[in-house]
């Protein structure tokens, strides 16, 4: 099990969003969907219920947003997690997140009525209000989409049957002759059902060594559990984060 922390830029906090998601979530027991994402969901042993705000907000943690991302199992446990983007002096919300995806559990994602292991893309935010902390988790990391509150889930690449992908996986050395992080944004359209429909390289940290190739080549393996967008399986295009450390096992 492995829980990183990747504290690579900064985003602009956003305040006040709602945090309710519509997708309609079935007992075990019944049929299940064609297609469900992998949801924080609401009970005891959730993220949202996990993370201790009141003691956050007693250790100074003032206005702070963190994006996160973990691959989330069949029986909706949390594998692997890495916390980055955290917005400046969100240090304390940042460790607070990553030692509570420890223990958290998800809903997990379905894909053509099966249950897979998928990865799950969100960002936390939190405030003071009236003297008052309020935490909030969200299921995409799309600015546009948080700014306007929308009851959206982005896209998730998931493991196993129709999937072919198994990770993000470092260059080849010859590319990457040293050891050194990498980081990469790639923009990418997936659609109503699952299926990649365009893949490109926004932006790589370090250039030149192979980590924008390396990340483009994982995702063209990968079907999805599409965005759902006010509960319903829709077509997106969405900025996907890949981090690289040559140490990493990548998820399976």
């Amino acid at each position: 099990m492995r829980f990183l922390t990747l504290s690579l830029g900064t985003l602009i906090f956003l305040a006040n969003i709602c945090s309710g998601q519509t997708i309609d979530v079935r007992s075990p027991s019944l049929t299940e969907p064609l297609y469900r994402p992998a949801l924080v969901g609401k009970g005891p042993t959730a993220l949202i219920n996990q993370i201790n705000e009141k003691e956050l907000a007693k250790k100074g943690q003032k206005a702070a947003v963190v994006m996160f991302n973990c691959c989330v199992r069949k029986d909706g446990k949390v594998i692997w997690a890495a916390t980055y983007q955290g917005s400046p002096d969100s240090t304390l919300l940042e460790q607070e997140v990553l030692t509570r995806l420890n223990g958290a559990k998800f809903i997990p994602a379905i894909y053509n009525h099966v249950r897979v292991d998928a990865m799950f893309y969100g960002s936390v935010t939190f405030t003071v209000v009236s003297g008052k902390p309020r935490l909030r988790i969200f299921a995409n990391q799309e600015t546009a989409e948080l700014k306007v509150e929308s009851d959206f889930v982005e896209p998730q690449p998931f493991f196993g049957n129709e999937s072919k992908f198994t990770g993000w996986h470092y260059p080849p050395s010859s590319l990457a002759p040293v050891d050194v992080n990498g980081a990469v944004n790639l923009s990418i359209s997936v659609t109503n059902e699952g299926i990649l429909d365009e893949a490109s390289i926004l932006d790589e940290e370090p250039p030149l060594l192979g980590f924008g190739e390396a990340a483009i080549g994982d995702i063209h393996l990968a079907r999805f559990i599409p965005a759902f967008r006010d509960g319903k399986p829709v077509a997106a295009k969405v900025v996907l984060p890949v981090y690289f450390k040559r140490s990493d096992d990548f998820f399976k």
